[in-house]
């Protein structure tokens, strides 16, 4: 038992200490992550075409996440009689990659470093944006886990296609993540959840991103469909890669984001969804994006933001459990 626990004399509320992910230990030596979960922060926001401010994202969505620092005793879900992200789950946080301001290829390569070296040591990496464009190098860090693994099948989670090629030579910003990803050999599909409305992309990106493989579906189309509709059209057994976009969600429940968009996902929508994907096949790779805090003072962006990561940890290794 941690000197920290209740058996000591702490109480450790959770706005006592420093903000790690969940409360989870500090790792500073990637070179020595030992966990079955490790988070790390990617706060760059240079990739986006409205409004800045995803790089303090890591950082609010940590403080946030405290309030469900559950302890060694995990989190009881009466509805489905399960203890989550108790002792047995060993979470990490090895803190942010380092950003270069100005410097794309260089925050990018730091940010696909820090991944790399979670796959290598064996945990499921979780990356904080930043913007969405750190999905890019997210998704680059798993070329050699995926040529001894087999191929990733991308879900995404979000308002906007991003689905864009080139603009005047950008071919890395936060338009740009989901057509990178699918030009990789070892991505081999992709489904995305939530699309709708005044999008990133034009008409030719849709017809583009159908003809590769992708599966499109809005918000209206997913609550049509209800949860297992939207599961059954996604390859089952496959190995997933998860990315959410924080705009993907009404903005009535998450203001703090870069480009909001409305007629978004309410939190049982998304949440249900990662449970199905969590029994469905196996999660190998998440990141969450584009929470920019200062455009919410109510702080209900990265709360929702810190909630749907924990819970969506807590399914993945209950079911890996389940599974021996």
């Amino acid at each position: 038992m941690s000197s920290h626990g209740y058996s000591s004399g702490r109480l450790n509320l959770p706005f006592v200490g420093i903000s790690t992910f969940g409360k989870s230990p500090y790792v500073e030596d990637w070179d020595r992550i030992d966990a079955e979960v490790a988070v790390m922060g990617a706060p760059y926001d240079f990739g986006t075409q409205w409004r800045s401010g995803a790089r303090f994202g890591p950082r609010a969505v940590r403080e946030a996440s405290t309030l469900f620092s559950f302890g060694h005793a995990g989190a009881y879900d009466h509805e489905d009689d399960a203890t989550y992200l108790d002792a047995s789950v060993r979470m990490v946080d090895i803190g942010d990659a380092d950003i270069i301001h100005t410097k794309t290829d260089e925050s990018h390569a730091n940010i696909q470093l820090g991944v790399e070296k979670m796959l290598e040591a064996g945990a499921l990496p979780v990356t904080i944006g930043g913007d969405h464009s750190i999905n890019i190098p997210c998704i680059n860090a798993f070329a050699d886990e995926c040529a001894q693994n087999g191929p990733i099948h991308v879900v995404q989670i979000d308002a906007h296609l991003d689905f864009v090629d080139e603009r005047h030579g950008v071919t890395a910003g936060h338009g740009n993540p989901m057509r990178r990803a699918i030009e990789k050999p070892y991505v081999s599909g992709m489904t995305q959840l939530g699309i709708r409305n005044v999008s990133s992309t034009a008409k030719e990106g849709y017809t583009d991103a159908r003809a590769r493989g992708s599966d499109i579906l809005s918000v209206r189309q997913v609550r049509k469909l209800g949860t297992e509709g939207v599961l059954a059209r996604i390859p089952e057994g496959a190995r997933y890669y998860v990315t959410i976009d924080i705009d993907a969600f009404c903005p009535s429940i998450a203001a703090g984001t870069g480009t909001p968009s409305h007629g978004g996902f309410l939190y049982y929508d998304v949440l249900e969804i990662l449970q199905g994907l969590a029994n469905r096949g196996d999660v190998v790779g998440i990141d969450l994006v584009e929470v920019a805090p200062n455009y919410d003072p109510t702080e209900s962006t990265q709360i929702l933001a810190a909630q749907v990561l924990l819970n969506f940890i807590g399914f993945i290794f209950h079911e890996r459990g389940k599974k021996g």
